[in-house]
């Protein structure tokens, strides 16, 4: 029998505590009432798994579960908040007191008598962990160790981890909005090392998404990604020293999307713009980038990463156009910032867990795909680097200024890329940009 994400939610997360609604609307009379303009309450449960295989040896597995409840009291700008790792009446009586006592200011809300919501239907509610036993998983890791020793004599150490896990949210709000989600999410990772002449270099490939064990497995994409690493490590091993200075970068499609998502994702989150600290600050229906260039923020993408059914304030998800055509035409919103700006919340409410405060986050942020061949935009650089991946960055939103390291680059033309950590998505086509300082260590 199929229940909803509502219904499994409230199974799980409030029967075992002795909650139903009237419980709920109880935590809202101590929450709400004068000086307090809107108030929440997200309940969550998590569980998690790990397990590394290093070497055809269990190095480690890990199992956890965890849950709680965090409350939040909103007056004007100033917000109260306070959680509680025990769901029970008394602990989110206690836990709504102490949120109002912060936040009380302002006005006076009664709380709106709750409605059953509902979202999206981008995953399977169904729990990952359970569907597959442990030593299934363990002898799934050792085969793709089998097949990179044997692969090639060069390979020194492999290290695949594979985790899993799914989280069950229930948020109910004091305009009357009740929501829930049931949230899986698998990856597997895969390094290995490779060893040549004294000379040791490694490799690494990962994959994964809001989906069951099963189809991680499906249609052979471990080796796939196994041999993608082996392949990153093979030529790092006849890699030589990147130059250094200003040059014309050509990015590869997909995960170089990171620098997209650090360079210009964070600067489109709605409070940096509300608070003036972001460099696309006041600069709505500007053109802040080349014509062509058309960005968007989506939540909806079916069994991917960043992919919500509803955001962490019970907004259902929505794909948003953050630069379309390279003017600026909207930012990521969660409520708060949305209220304060005058706009409506675009589904981007988003927290690590219920001990934390929702905040604009994005899901999946990519660029559309232009007009222009791969081939056409390295052919075009007379003297440059073609970036086919990246490791991580980070950038100031203030400056717009940015850093990355990439993990794999081809010297191109000379012969004719808060604390809080949430699961996104990144990506791109191929894109040229005309020109970015390359830390090598030779002069270009």
């Amino acid at each position: 029998m199929t229940h909803s994400p509502l219904a499994l939610a409230e199974t799980r997360l409030l029967l075992p505590a002795g909650l139903d609604q009237q419980g709920l609307h109880r935590a809202f009379g101590t929450l709400l009432g004068p000086g307090i303009d809107f108030g929440d309450l997200y309940f969550q449960h998590s569980r998690r798994e790990s397990w590394t295989v290093e070497d055809g040896i269990v190095k480690d597995g890990a199992h956890s579960i965890d849950q709680g409840v965090g409350v939040r009291a909103i007056s004007g700008e100033k917000t109260g908040f306070a959680y509680s790792d025990d769901i029970n009446p008394q602990a989110l009586l206690a836990a709504a007191g102490s949120a109002r006592a912060i936040a009380r200011e302002g006005g006076s809300h009664a709380p709106h008598a709750l409605v059953r919501g509902t979202g999206h239907s981008l995953y399977s509610s169904d729990d990952p962990i359970d569907a597959m036993d442990n030593d299934a998983k363990v002898e799934s890791l050792r085969v793709v160790d089998k097949l990179l020793r044997a692969a090639d004599p060069r390979v020194q150490q492999v290290t695949v981890s594979l985790s899993g896990g799914v989280d069950t949210v229930l948020v109910a709000r004091s305009d009357g909005v009740l929501a829930a989600d049931i949230r899986p999410l698998v990856r597997m990772n895969i390094q290995v090392i490779v060893e040549q002449n004294g000379r040791r270099e490694s490799g690494y490939a990962g994959f994964g998404g809001r989906y069951s064990y099963a189809e991680l497995f499906d249609g052979g994409k471990p080796e796939q990604f196994a041999r993608e690493a082996l392949r990153q490590a093979l030529v790092n091993l006849e890699a030589v020293d990147a130059p250094a200075g200003a040059m014309p970068v050509v990015l590869g499609s997909g995960w170089p999307g990171v620098l997209l998502h650090e360079a210009v994702g964070h600067g489109l989150e709605g409070d940096f713009n509300r608070k003036g600290t972001s460099t696309y600050a006041g600069r709505m229906g500007q053109r802040v980038a080349a014509p062509g260039v058309t960005i968007v923020d989506d939540g909806t993408l079916q069994g991917r990463r960043g992919s919500l059914n509803i955001d962490d304030e019970g907004t259902q998800t929505h794909c948003t156009t953050l630069i379309e055509d390279g003017v600026l035409v909207g930012y990521m919103q969660d409520t708060l910032n949305a209220r304060l700006m005058g706009v409506a919340p675009t589904g981007n409410g988003r927290r690590e867990s219920f001990a934390h405060l929702p905040m604009p986050r994005m899901t999946n942020t990519y660029m559309l795909a232009g007009s222009h061949d791969p081939e056409e935009m390295i052919r075009s650089v007379k003297k440059g680097l073609y970036a086919v991946n990246f490791g991580g960055g980070q950038v100031d939103i203030t400056s717009g200024k940015y850093v990355f390291s990439a993990t794999e680059a081809y010297r191109v033309g000379v012969c004719g890329k808060d604390g809080q950590s949430v699961p996104v998505g990144v990506g791109q086509p191929s894109l040229l940009i005309d020109g970015i300082t390359v830390g090598g260590t030779r002069a270009g």
